[in-house]
């Protein structure tokens, strides 16, 4: 007499048992999965896409602009439109806001991966062409990131870049050992991708949430 087997019979208890035992594993893999995938895309795989730093509505992409670089080279905004850039106007003879703005965003630069921090470029405008020559500017940059580059112009090519965007500076009386001093706006502006201007940072901004905001536009 031939037996059939019942496919609705329950499992063995052993092999209950050893399933029971290996779900808890399976769910702890997964979690470690997604936590080491977070971690290589920079953390921001289900991290909220808020901002921090004072958003602009801009109508239409920044106008191009053309000044020298601290190697001698021209640089055009535009070259950069597959960047996310950093626009600062400042001077090396700042004795304050200028260094410490700097140091935040090399700061920033250093808390992200290499791969993001290739689509970003820092850009300091001189507003002091007077003293900061090309050597000048060179050797401060260097000071804070190999990436960032100096940028500066005639009196009048720099004007054209930072009146349309609300940039105020002004030649001031200073000391004997330091010369005369620019009081100058301090805010950071950012430049997404496309061209857009898309944030500001007033000055002192936490080195966290620059880099936060950094790991967000990089991947738009």
């Amino acid at each position: 007499m031939n037996k059939t087997t019942d496919t609705n019979s329950p499992a063995p208890p052993q092999r209950r048992i050893s399933l029971w035992l290996l779900a808890p594993v399976g769910i702890a893999l997964g979690f470690l999965l997604v936590f080491l995938l977070m971690q290589l895309l920079g953390g921001t795989l289900f991290a909220p896409r808020s901002l921090h730093g004072t958003v602009l509505q801009s109508p239409e992409p920044m106008a191009n602009f053309m000044l020298t670089a601290h190697t001698g080279q021209p640089v055009s905004l535009h070259d950069y439109q597959d960047k996310v850039v950093m626009l600062y106007f400042g001077y090396t003879f700042c004795p304050d806001a200028c260094p410490a703005t700097m140091s935040h965003l090399a700061q920033a630069m250093e808390k992200l991966t290499s791969t993001q921090q290739e689509q970003i470029q820092v850009f300091m405008v001189t507003v002091d062409p007077e003293r900061d020559t090309k050597e000048q500017l060179a050797d401060y940059m260097a000071y804070f990131h190999p990436s960032f580059v100096g940028l500066t112009g005639t009196a009048d090519e720099i004007a054209q870049v930072a009146t349309p965007l609300g940039i105020y500076y002004r030649q001031e009386a200073g000391t004997a050992a330091s010369g005369y001093l620019v009081n100058h706006t301090t805010s950071v502006l950012v430049i997404d991708k496309k061209g857009y201007l898309r944030l500001t940072y007033p000055f002192n901004t936490p080195v966290e949430e620059i880099a936060a905001d950094m790991r967000v536009l990089v991947r738009e």
